[in-house]
C-alpha cells in the first residue's frame, strides 16, 4: 500500500471544484483515477458544441483545453513529476496550443464585439428603444474604427462584414421594445417549423419535407402545431387482445361511434 501521491490533493479541486477534499485512494489507484479524470475532461470538451451563435464551439474547446494544461501545469509545479500517461496528455495539449495559438486573437477580438451588441440587444436594463438605437449607433462606429485600425486582414473584413449586416436589419431590431408581447426573435417560430419537418420525415421518409409548407395556410398551420403539441393517445386505445395472444389495431373513432 502505497502512500497517496503529492499531486492527487492538487488534481481535483481545479478541475473538478469538488466542494468536499477527494478520497484517498491507495496510491496505484489514486494515480489511475487521476488520469483517467484528466483524459475523460479533455473527451468530454472535444464535442463540445457550446451554444451557438454565440459560443463559438471552437473557443469553447479552446478555453476548456487551455484550462486542462493550466491544471496539469500546476500540478508539476507543485508535484515536480507527473505519471507517464498525463506528461503524455500535456505534451500533446501543449503541442496542439502553440500550434494554433495565432488563429484565436482575431477570433476573440470579433466575439467580444458580437457579445457587446447581443448584450445590449437583450435589454436586461429595459432601456426605451430610442436609447437602444444610440447605443447601438455608437458600438457600430467603435467597431467601424477597429476595423479600419487593426492590421488582421480577416478581422477587418469580419468587423465590417457584422457592422454593414447589423445596419441591414436595424429598421427591424427595435419593434419589440416598443410593441408589447412581440418576441425579440423568430427563435421559437423557427423551433415549430424544425420540429414539424423532423416528424414530417420520419413519417414520410423522405429526406426532405414537403416544399409545401413555406405556403401553407392559415388553418393548415394551426392543425400542425395542434398536431405537434398533441400527446398520442395511449396504446390501450388503439390495441384489443385477439385469440391466440395477438393483437388487433383499432380505429378509436370508429370504435366510439
Amino acid at each position: 500500500m502505497r502512500p497517496i501521491l503529492p499531486f492527487a490533493l492538487a488534481l481535483y479541486f481545479p478541475l473538478a471544484s469538488l466542494a468536499e477534499p477527494p478520497v484517498r485512494l491507495p496510491g496505484l489507484h489514486a494515480e489511475a483515477e487521476i488520469v483517467r479524470g484528466y483524459c475523460a475532461a479533455v473527451r468530454a470538451a472535444v464535442p463540445d458544441d457550446g451554444r451557438p451563435p454565440l459560443a463559438a464551439p471552437g473557443l469553447v474547446l479552446h478555453e476548456r483545453l487551455e484550462a486542462i494544461a493550466a491544471s496539469l501545469d500546476r500540478v508539476l509545479a507543485r508535484a515536480g513529476t507527473l505519471p507517464v500517461g498525463l506528461k503524455k496528455l500535456r505534451q500533446l495539449l501543449r503541442r496542439g496550443l502553440e500550434e494554433t495559438a495565432a488563429l484565436w486573437p482575431e477570433v476573440q477580438v470579433a466575439y467580444r464585439w458580437v457579445k457587446q451588441v447581443a448584450h445590449l440587444l437583450k435589454n436586461r436594463e429595459e432601456r426605451p428603444a430610442a436609447e437602444l438605437r444610440r447605443r447601438l449607433s455608437r458600438l457600430l462606429s467603435g467597431m467601424r474604427q477597429a476595423a479600419a485600425q487593426t492590421a488582421a486582414a480577416d478581422l477587418r473584413q469580419q468587423l465590417r462584414h457584422f457592422v454593414k449586416v447589423t445596419k441591414s436589419y436595424r429598421p427591424g431590431l427595435f419593434h419589440c421594445y416598443q410593441t408589447a408581447d412581440l418576441p425579440r426573435t423568430n427563435n421559437d417560430l423557427e423551433h415549430l417549423f424544425g420540429s414539424h419537418r423532423y416528424h414530417e420525415r420520419r413519417a414520410s421518409g423522405r429526406k426532405a419535407a414537403s416544399p409545401g409548407l413555406v405556403v401553407i395556410t392559415r388553418p393548415t398551420l394551426a392543425s400542425i402545431t395542434s398536431s405537434i403539441c398533441a400527446r398520442p393517445p395511449p396504446i390501450s386505445m388503439i390495441a384489443r387482445p385477439m385469440a391466440r395472444g395477438s393483437t388487433r389495431l383499432t380505429n378509436p373513432r370508429r370504435e366510439a361511434i
